[in-house]
């Protein structure tokens, strides 16, 4: 999944420098806009995060040491 994410990340950084569109021969491409691709690159770190083992919580015994 690291390969996946890396990818994303490379992906925004080559669509952010490029153009948004191009035209050659006749045939249109148009790339997805930046805060889509931001908003996906969010969705997938926040779904790796709930796959963690703990869900980014830390759960400890705590005592006070009393008067």
């Amino acid at each position: 999944m690291p390969e996946t994410t890396e990818n994303l990340e490379e992906s925004i950084r080559r669509n952010a420098a490029g153009p948004k569109s191009a035209e050659v021969d006749g045939q249109k491409v148009e790339q997805h806009s930046l805060p889509d691709q931001i908003e996906a690159d969010k969705y997938l770190a926040s779904k790796k995060a709930m796959r963690s083992r703990n869900s980014g919580l830390k759960f400890s015994k705590m005592s006070h040491s009393g008067a």
